[in-house]
């Protein structure tokens, strides 16, 4: 058992390094060269001492003169070129062991990082614990990775730190930091940790270091760089806009009330009604140029999961976002969620998510929605499954099974993930 599993593990290591060397060919040959021409100088020199110096003729024994020259090279260059090789290993255990994570070797990183570097080019939208869910799925296929997060969150920690110190809602952006993080680490579950309501009022760390790190740093957006530097994400997590925006709702309790208007994010799921319409204040704020530049270089664009009013609907609201996303060309997906969500989507089916969206953007702007068949599990109170029910015109229905087994109104990372990307892929096989 443990020579298969030595076997086994030596195999993959051959495997790792074999991919690196096909991706990184050119600068091995540039490497080889080097080594080559220092060699040839080095024999140059000794040669040229031997006859200068007029040095014994057993020197010549050292250097396999008997040999022919074919069988020299092969012997002195594979000699030369497996010390190189060993010693530059060494010297990169040392200098890269601290930064590797626990178990990993550098070739199986350089391996990883290399294939996820050529995965597609991915935008997801949204906000909340959705968002997160599908960024910890897509990680594993790509680095190429870009989430748009909603700024109108205002409740919670967010909401406190937003009133109180006047910065950006940090608590979406940790969520999508930490689910982009290269590994579960200990940083990672330090960032999630949330302090008691006796000491810093229910805070987590991760929303306190945004936040100095956007003072220190003199912006938001820098302050999430860094952040997203030290827990080396895969991928990059962006606002939708840098404006203070304020999530609107008009919202009627029963056929025949009168309109009410709900101010606050956090307060629009509570308001007992039907939501007739969201909106921000002030009308018009200017979309983040990082995310619009991603919207039109990406291959997919995801919205959801998540809350269609208060985390879905937000960014898309904003007008130039929404264009980007019109005019792009990539495959363009909604993911409808599980379960309805009290106070948002009661008694909703996928077509009433579709034409939510589609209300307040003024056409589809995605062309296909991937809703779960899977519809077994037991659900919490007051949460029905989302019937897929009658398709929409001008959008195609992908239905699967994306449930995830322990929590079954939540959506599986890996399933979701895989099968966003095999529909990319079917699309380029198509193309």
């Amino acid at each position: 058992m443990l020579q298969k599993y030595s076997f086994e593990l030596w195999k993959k290591r051959v495997a790792d390094w074999l991919q690196v060397a096909r991706t990184g060919g050119r600068w091995i040959l540039m490497f080889a060269a080097g080594v080559a021409l220092a060699a040839f100088a080095f024999a140059t020199l000794l040669a040229e001492f031997h006859r200068m110096l007029g040095l014994p003729a057993w020197l010549g024994w050292l250097s396999l003169q008997f040999l022919p020259w074919p069988a020299r090279v092969a012997i002195f260059g594979g000699a030369g070129f497996a010390v190189i090789a060993y010693a530059a290993l060494r010297l990169a255990r040392i200098v890269l062991h601290p930064l590797l994570p626990v178990g990993q070797s550098i070739a199986s990183v350089a391996a990883q990082r290399q294939r996820l570097g050529r995965g597609p080019r991915v935008v997801a939208i949204g906000g909340g614990t959705g968002l997160a869910t599908l960024l910890r799925g897509l990680k594993a296929h790509s680095s190429n990775i870009t989430a748009i997060v909603t700024v109108a969150d205002d409740g919670g920690s967010s909401g406190r730190l937003r009133r109180d110190l006047g910065v950006m809602p940090p608590g979406d952006f940790r969520n999508c930091i930490t689910a982009l993080a290269d590994d579960e680490t200990l940083l990672t579950q330090l960032f999630r940790y949330r302090f008691g309501d006796d000491t810093l009022d229910g805070h987590s760390f991760g929303n306190l270091f945004i936040t100095a790190l956007a003072d220190i740093t003199g912006s938001f957006e820098r302050g999430l760089q860094e952040a997203s530097r030290v827990l080396a994400i895969r991928g990059r997590v962006v606002p939708s806009t840098l404006q203070t925006v304020t999530l609107c709702a008009e919202v009627r309790d029963g056929d025949s009330a009168p309109l009410k208007r709900v101010l606050g994010e956090a307060s629009i799921p509570g308001s007992r009604g039907r939501i007739e319409r969201v909106y921000l204040e002030p009308d018009a704020p200017a979309a983040y140029p990082g995310a619009l530049q991603a919207i039109l270089a990406a291959e997919l664009i995801v919205a959801g999961p998540g809350s269609l009013y208060t985390s879905i609907l937000p960014n898309l609201l904003l007008r130039e976002l929404a264009d980007a996303v019109r005019n792009s060309t990539a495959l363009k997906v909604q993911v409808c969620n599980m379960a309805t969500q009290q106070g948002e989507t009661d008694g909703f089916s996928v077509a009433d998510h579709v034409r939510a969206l589609e209300s307040h953007t003024g056409d589809v702007l995605f062309a296909t929605v991937l809703a779960n068949e899977n519809q077994h599990g037991e659900l919490l109170p007051n949460m029905s499954w989302v019937a897929i029910g009658e398709p929409v015109a001008g959008c195609r229905t992908v239905a699967a099974d994306l449930c995830d087994v322990e929590y079954p109104w939540r959506h599986d990372s890996a399933k979701l993930a895989e099968i966003l990307i095999g529909m990319l892929g079917e699309v380029r096989t198509a193309g």
